[in-house]
């Protein structure tokens, strides 16, 4: 069986968190244009922006992979040939496709695109996997419900020429491959065209049909009312079973997260599969980083069995908050930092950066751009100066301790 180091593939739902993705180790980027892509609130790319988009990746070495796995409809699949012919333009290195029809029409608009098939399509075995092959695919996203014997089944059962992709990070959803209706029928909102409410977090009761207004509690082994409720999925401690199992391209969940996620997942990541592959000890203080973002409860997904389902609450854990970003920094640490919370001098905080392990410290007096004295940056994006206790690259975070779960 053939085991090439797995691409790590990162969220970028805008420019900012592109950067951050690049900045922080992603061998590849997967983003959207406006329309098309299965997360309608992220920020995504405008007709514009994508050619920036994919220009800057390719200048830092990093592959770009865009979502066009919608399920279009009449009215909308007209508009398709052009974005896909843009694609084709600003060189894109991979489509990922859910429909046949797109499927298709991505072969003649976008020659020079890769196709991958997304997890939409409910790749779960090898005939599956290996049709999709022989009509012209590159590479497929498994479905995450499989475990790892069946993953790995289904490599020694495809052409060794396939790539396989599979999720190692982030939400789920309590629907097969997120073919879920759910939303349509309570919010009207498609959760097959990017633009699911997640009805599934919501706290549910029973109603009898006589007796309305009346609820009754919905409990699963007492465990609570969150019965539709899945847990975050985090891999980070497994790399080397997935790496062992020849795949190819190791997914982190989370274009409509934050910047500051896309940043410390990545890194995580990074840091964690560069030690598996080349043999070292993993260092526990990246393993450490997956907890610093807003998550769930973290399971293993399907790889090992059932993830099991967290009934208590739907809230999220939320134990970190960024207080400014790095835009420059020289040799002895003077940095121009950009404010994105309150903090002052004299707070303890944590900087963390591209490959750069976190570094706890006091916060010294800081400087507005003017040199003048500053024990509190108030204005929310202004710029100051501070000094780090070591030099750090750009786009480096301040962070600190604060309890926001909810």
């Amino acid at each position: 069986m053939h085991r090439n180091k797995p691409e790590l593939l990162s969220p970028a739902g805008d420019m900012e968190r592109l950067k951050m993705a690049v900045a922080y180790g992603a061998d590849a980027v997967y983003l959207a244009g406006t329309s098309f892509g299965m997360r309608s609130f992220a920020g995504n790319f405008t007709a514009e922006e994508l050619p920036q988009a994919v220009k800057y990746a390719h200048e830092h070495g990093v592959k770009v992979h865009v979502t066009v796995n919608t399920m279009a409809r009449n009215q909308e699949i007209s508009r398709l040939p052009a974005h896909l012919e843009l694609l084709n333009e600003i060189g894109v290195d991979a489509l990922i496709l859910a429909d046949l029809g797109a499927f298709r029409m991505a072969e003649k608009y976008a020659p020079g695109c890769h196709r991958h098939m997304s997890t939409q399509v409910s790749i779960a075995n090898y005939e599956s996997a290996s049709a999709w092959y022989d009509l012209g695919a590159s590479r497929v996203v498994l479905a995450r419900e499989l475990s790892l014997e069946e993953i790995q089944e289904i490599r020694q059962k495809v052409p060794a020429e396939l790539e396989l992709e599979v999720f190692v990070h982030g939400a789920m959803c309590v629907s097969y491959s997120g073919r879920c209706l759910l939303s349509n029928y309570m919010t009207g909102r498609d959760s097959n065209r990017g633009a699911c409410a997640q009805p599934c977090r919501y706290q549910y009761a029973l109603m009898e049909e006589k007796r309305p207004g009346e609820y009754f509690p919905v409990f699963e082994d007492e465990k609570g009312t969150y019965i539709l409720n899945s847990r975050d999925m985090c891999m980070i401690d497994h790399l080397e079973d997935l790496w062992h199992c020849g795949v190819d391209c190791l997914k982190i969940e989370g274009r409509a997260k934050s910047a500051y996620y896309a940043a410390i997942v990545t890194g995580a990541y990074r840091h964690v599969l560069d030690a598996v592959v080349s043999g070292e000890t993993v260092d526990p203080i990246w393993r450490d980083e997956v907890e610093h973002v807003s998550h769930r409860h973290y399971s293993t997904g399907f790889y090992y069995g059932e993830p099991g389902q967290y009934y208590a609450d739907s809230r999220y854990i939320r134990q970190w908050q960024v207080v400014a970003l790095v835009e420059s920094c020289d040799d002895q640490g003077n940095a121009v930092l950009s404010l994105r919370n309150k903090f002052a001098a004299g707070d303890k905080v944590e900087l963390v950066g591209p490959d750069q392990k976190p570094v706890f410290f006091t916060v010294p007096q800081m400087e507005d751009m003017e040199g003048n004295p500053l024990l509190e940056p108030k204005t929310p994006q202004m710029r100051f100066r501070m000094q780090l206790p070591l030099a750090v690259p750009a786009l480096s975070i301040l962070r600190h301790s604060v309890e926001l779960s909810g």
